[in-house]
């Protein structure tokens, strides 16, 4: 009765009960034949099969008629048992899954050892690989960005920050935003200013964060004590600091931008190693010549040091002789 899915059945104790389930029935009888095993077979599709509870005849016959079927899709069914009684089985289930690179990642065919970087995305038992922009096409997905906003106190004057941020940057565009002036840094990192505030702006993604982590400390370090940071930006060093003044100079840079516990300074070694995620790179400090495989990180430890060492040279006066 309970087939034909009625809208009540009657439990045990005589209960009426509303039925809010479908129900199927299937049958595990040992004497199918071969059409039912083989429906059964290819609407549950496994890799494995061990035909077991039947006569040892019989069972090669329905194992030499299935490999028949299905020789043509090898993806399929992997292996077909039909063991003798206390016979040992071994399944093998293949541990490598294999991606399709799909999109325009596939556009041009990539050499042994070169990096395909995309996002991976599994379809039943599919795998494709598809650059992030193009997920919306491929999938039902779509990409984000995070923007990140920061606000902090700042009563100095702008034109003072302006000037930090090119000894900082070594490069500052001068925007305008809904009337607001505004400040661009390392093409990433908005500085808007507003009243006894500057907001800063840049989309969220690890060298972004890291850019806009050093404008912020500028920002704090000048709001704490403007008349010191103007009166050091405009101070020059005398001729007779040696360097190692100017090594101690750049592993306290280094340490700012980067923070203490991903740069290791070896004064005996004459070099410094600033390490970020992955990325490694090298200082040598006699030469001050940079080795990283990573060119954004090296352009930027270079920008540095090349802006340091400008803002720490002396001035050449000319000497005027009075007789």
């Amino acid at each position: 009765m309970i087939m034909s899915e009625p809208e009540e059945i009657t439990s045990i104790t005589g209960t009426r009960l509303p039925l809010k389930c479908s129900v199927n029935y299937i049958s595990f009888s040992a004497h199918t034949d071969y059409d039912q095993t083989s429906e059964f077979i290819r609407l549950l599709r496994p890799s494995h099969i061990v035909l077991v509870h039947g006569e040892q005849s019989e069972m090669n016959r329905l194992k030499t008629a299935l490999k028949r079927e299905y020789e043509d899709q090898p993806d399929s069914i992997q292996d077909i048992f039909a063991p003798a009684n206390n016979e040992e089985i071994v399944l093998n289930f293949r541990g490598e899954k294999m991606a399709k690179v799909v999109g325009r990642l596939a556009a041009k065919k990539p050499k042994p050892g070169d990096v395909v970087s995309g996002v991976l995305v599994k379809r039943g038992f599919n795998y494709h690989i598809v650059s992030p922009e193009e997920l919306k096409h491929y999938t039902e997905l779509s990409q984000g960005v995070v923007m990140q906003k920061q606000t902090v106190p700042f009563t100095a004057p702008f034109s003072l920050l302006h000037h930090c941020l090119l000894q900082l940057a070594g490069v500052v565009e001068q925007v305008e935003q809904s009337g607001k002036n505004c400040l661009k840094v390392f093409d990433s990192v908005l500085v808007v200013q507003e009243k006894n505030k500057v907001v800063i702006q840049w989309e969220g993604s690890t060298m972004n964060d890291m850019y806009a982590d050093a404008v912020l400390t500028l920002c704090l370090q000048i709001e704490a004590n403007p008349q010191a940071i103007k009166q050091s930006s405009l101070r020059s060093i005398t001729q007779g600091k040696d360097k190692s003044s100017f090594e101690d100079r750049v592993q306290k840079l280094l340490v700012e931008m980067f923070g203490e516990e991903n740069v290791s300074y070896q004064p005996k070694l004459k070099y410094i190693t600033v390490t970020i995620d992955s990325d490694k790179a090298v200082i040598n400090l006699k030469s001050y010549e940079v080795q990283c495989k990573c060119e954004t990180l090296h352009q930027m430890i270079t920008s540095a040091i090349r802006r340091l060492h400008i803002a720490l040279t002396p001035v050449n006066v000319p000497t005027i002789a009075v007789t």
